[in-house]
């Protein structure tokens, strides 16, 4: 019964949106959806509570490449790439920037969690251009199922299934499966089980 009832109000909650993601589809045949993406975000991450929360997954399910109904994206939260996939049972805390990325399902994000397109997003090889010129390369990060990102951590290569990364933890290089990692780079510092 419990489903269903949270399956009926994740319904509602797509038709009320149905405005946003009708505008949405209607912007993106003009507009980069990249900035698309990130303007209605910055919208939606004001609404409060899990009502707010449901209802940027019923625009999220339209806009991104996948989101589960069931995914928790909390207040704050801003997202910046439209090739963006939010697993089953994901929640992702508090004031969160999430880019070019696929999250595994069960995995939890904490509060102010950065997770990059990747660490090549800004070149910066030449002096006499400025940084802002020089492009870069946007990448799609993993975080693999069953994982815990720690709060403030910034994330800038993919993460192994079931692994922890510590609050504040800066992850620079791929992180292996089943390993807890903290640290400015982030290193390993345990194998779990």
């Amino acid at each position: 019964m419990k489903s269903m009832v949270k399956s009926l109000f994740f319904l509602c909650c797509v038709t009320v949106m149905l405005p946003f993601s009708i505008a949405f589809k209607v912007f993106a045949q003009f507009l980069n959806q990249d900035q698309l993406i990130s303007s209605f975000s910055q919208i939606l991450s004001i609404l409060p509570g899990k009502t707010g929360s449901y209802l940027r997954a019923g625009f999220y399910r339209v806009a991104l490449t996948y989101c589960s109904p069931d995914a928790m994206i909390s207040f704050g939260t801003l997202l910046s790439q439209q090739d963006t996939e939010i697993g089953e049972g994901v929640y992702i805390g508090p004031q969160c920037n999430i880019g070019k990325c696929c999250i595994g399902k069960n995995t939890l994000l904490g509060s102010g969690v950065h997770v990059m397109s990747g660490k090549s997003q800004h070149n910066f090889s030449d002096p006499d251009v400025p940084i802002k010129d020089q492009g870069g390369t946007f990448t799609k990060v993993t975080i693999g199922e069953n994982c815990w990102i720690g709060n403030c951590a910034l994330i800038m290569a993919s993460v192994g299934t079931g692994s922890i990364v510590a609050a504040g933890a800066v992850v620079v290089n791929d992180v292996p499966d089943g390993v807890i990692v903290g640290g400015n780079p982030a290193k390993v510092l345990k194998q779990i089980g």
